[in-house]
């Protein structure tokens, strides 16, 4: 992968992400150029080109990072060999510290999301799917095995989960007094409790 020449050593695509995400953080997707993107990344707009196709690019890449992250974490949760209680328990706190790990993606990407073309909204739309499918699936192993209650239905129960994460960056604030393990545990037990027989 080519490389800056100014010292630093991280891939163009790597910086090129981590200016970007600074920028539409501190200034919103669309107060945010083309062209601050590439001089706080030290790089030229053909760099920019050559890996991303646009600024659309950029903000879908902000968000498919963590989530392809969260859905690798998932797969292995759900493929694992634990009790279905473990297996849901141990998702639900890794969705919500991996969103924290990744506030700014999280924020900059729900603020910014119908900035998207169409076509980008309808792969992360179909990518989130894939996730929350994949979760849902473990809710409805559980209920099947009379593990979980069938009280709520396992769509609402995703949708009440999900509903909590998403919005961790209205509020989380990483100098507050929940550590991101704590703030997992907590939510994750709250879903539990929900999920009791």
């Amino acid at each position: 992968m080519p490389r800056t020449t100014d010292g630093d050593s991280a891939p163009v695509p790597q910086r090129l992400l981590a200016a970007a995400t600074r920028l539409f953080a501190e200034q919103g997707y669309d107060r945010t150029s083309v062209q601050e993107i590439v001089e706080a990344a030290g790089v030229t707009k053909g760099a920019l080109y050559h890996y991303f196709g646009s600024k659309d690019d950029l903000l879908h890449e902000v968000y498919a990072r963590v989530l392809r992250l969260q859905q690798e974490r998932l797969d292995a949760f759900a493929d694992s060999d634990a009790p279905v209680e473990d297996r849901l328990r141990a998702a639900a706190a890794d969705v919500v510290v991996t969103t924290i790990d990744n506030l700014d993606d999280a924020a900059i990407f729900f603020r910014s999301m119908h900035q998207l073309s169409p076509e980008k909204l309808k792969q992360v739309r179909s990518e989130r799917r894939r996730y929350h499918e994949r979760f849902r699936a473990l809710i409805e192993e559980g209920q099947k095995k009379g593990v979980f209650s069938t009280a709520t239905p396992a769509d609402l129960v995703v949708d009440y989960h999900f509903g909590s994460v998403h919005h961790l960056s209205t509020w989380y604030r990483p100098d507050g007094p929940l550590t991101p393990q704590e703030v997992a545990d907590q939510l994750a037990d709250l879903l539990l409790r929900a999920l009791r027989p």
